[in-house]
């Protein structure tokens, strides 16, 4: 649990951090590839890509360790790590909603850290590794039609794409059962981890260009956290410590629920917009 809350802690704060080295690097001319080459000479986007890959690491080693559920809702409270840092380093000024739906998601993951137990030991049904690797294929063909979807509904269904790939990974670490290359390249699951990943941050990405940051990103927690969570408890034995299973559901909504209160932090704002929030 400690590594999925390292995780989360990495994530939020990378985001906030490459929107400061974004926001520094936009005064220029150019298009899209000179804004990324600007912002990749700052040191805090650098950091912010370092932090990302640290909290894949912690990502994956929560979920060797830990039930899927757990860690899903966990990364969902980066949204809240967003927001506490944003206010700090972007001075954007926090309803007591949003402190509220911060307090909110400790105490959701409060509860999943008493009440959960350790990884299912099931390997899950072998058609499993090929259901996920249909779904990232499913996620990476709706990133690429992105831009012809209707325009109303646009974003949330992108968002909620995202979430599927970003589930994706997070089942695709379980099916993992051996790192030896022999193994890897003939494992279905180590495609559908990579091909989920990159559809993930496809769909994530058209999502924040074409429609609401705030719908886009609630819909991306509730594909990230629900869907995945179910898969560990049916197909890979999840479990709660004997007793608590009530505790780990009701940890598990709340936390998710204050996540879904922090929405409109999965794209940190800009401070200039942040006066009257």
């Amino acid at each position: 649990m400690v590594c999925a809350l390292g995780a989360a802690v990495c994530f939020g704060t990378a985001t906030v951090l490459q929107a400061v080295a974004a926001r520094a690097a936009g005064s220029g001319g150019g298009g899209e590839a000179a804004l990324l080459l600007r912002a990749v000479r700052q040191w805090r986007y650098l950091a912010g890509l370092g932090l990302d890959g640290v909290g894949f690491l912690l990502q994956i080693a929560a979920l060797r360790s830990v039930p899927i559920y757990a860690v899903g809702a966990a990364l969902a409270s980066s949204l809240a790590v967003t927001a506490v840092v944003a206010a700090r380093l972007l001075r954007v000024r926090l309803s007591r909603a949003e402190w509220g739906a911060v307090g909110v998601v400790c105490a959701g993951l409060a509860m999943l850290g008493v009440a959960s137990g350790t990884e299912g030991e099931l390997d899950g049904p072998d058609a499993l590794k090929y259901v996920m690797l249909a779904v990232a294929v499913g996620v990476l063909l709706l990133g690429l039609g992105g831009g012809r979807l209707p325009e109303r509904g646009r974003g949330p269904l992108l968002g909620l794409g995202a979430g599927f790939g970003f589930g994706v990974v997070e089942v695709a670490v379980r099916l993992i059962d051996s790192l030896a290359p022999s193994e890897l390249l003939v494992n279905p699951a180590t495609y559908a981890l990579l091909l989920g990943g990159g559809a993930a941050f496809l769909c994530l990405t058209s999502a924040l260009q074409r429609g609401s940051v705030t719908a886009a990103t609630a819909a991306m927690v509730i594909g990230e956290t629900v869907w995945p969570a179910l898969v560990g408890v049916v197909w890979l034995g999840d479990r709660t410590r004997e007793g608590l299973g009530w505790l780990a559901v009701l940890g598990f909504l709340v936390a998710v629920v204050g996540a879904l209160g922090l929405a409109r932090f999965g794209e940190a704002p800009a401070e200039e917009e942040s006066v009257g929030v």
